[in-house]
């Protein structure tokens, strides 16, 4: 497990942050063991608005590749479940690699996803199909997106995150190379009714002057 902490200055009104973690590491092949990376998230105000995850991997077969992030507060959600396993491909994508963001706000899955070969890349929805990797292939037919990245919205942005990537089929090693976080939160409702308030009593002052 790999980590990193990301403590930001208490009172600074933190709204908006960007993350990377270097990994580095092979995958273990035909393995559900996999990697686990961890960051921790501190010093942010508001509950989240959006997250966003950007995933750097290399090599190996991205048909193969499993990975799933874990918030502070337990939600889980699945960003690649075999891509491109389908009724009619059991074997799913060809392309070697991840240089991707995943945002719920794309409406590209990238369980569709395929170039043809290298690494793909681009912005696109997370997989969110929740079933075993290691399912017959009409499963994934079956069971379209689930619970995407906006299911993270409304908590807490701070504590611990951890990433999790695994290669579940035999043939080649794919190696993780880094990934990170883009974390939005909202203003608290207060300081809306305090702005509006000051607002308020403004107006009436230059009333009470004419």
């Amino acid at each position: 497990m790999i980590s990193l902490l990301v403590a930001l200055a208490k009172g600074d009104d933190i709204r908006l942050v960007t993350t990377n973690v270097t990994v580095n590491v092979a995958v273990p092949d035909a393995s559900p063991v996999g990697v686990a990376s961890t960051m921790t998230i501190g010093g942010m105000v508001g509950p989240i608005e959006s997250v966003t995850v950007h995933l750097d991997i290399t090599g190996g077969f991205n048909g193969d590749l499993y990975a799933y992030l874990l918030s502070p507060h337990g939600e889980m959600v699945v960003l690649l479940n075999r891509v491109g396993v389908n009724s009619g491909n059991a074997f799913g994508a060809g392309d070697s690699g991840f240089n991707i963001t995943l945002d719920s706000a794309s409406g590209n899955n990238i369980h569709d996803a395929s170039s043809g070969s290298g690494q793909l890349t681009g912005t696109w929805a997370p997989d969110s199909r929740n079933i075993d990797p290691l399912a017959i292939q009409t499963a994934f037919d079956a069971n379209p997106a689930g619970s995407t990245l906006v299911s993270l919205d409304g908590f807490d942005p701070n504590g611990l995150w951890t990433l999790y990537l695994a290669d579940v089929s035999v043939g080649g090693e794919s190696a993780f190379v880094s990934w990170g976080l883009t974390i939005i939160t909202v203003p608290e409702p207060q300081t809306w009714t305090l702005f509006g308030g000051s607002l308020a009593a403004f107006w009436m002052m230059n009333r009470r002057r004419k």
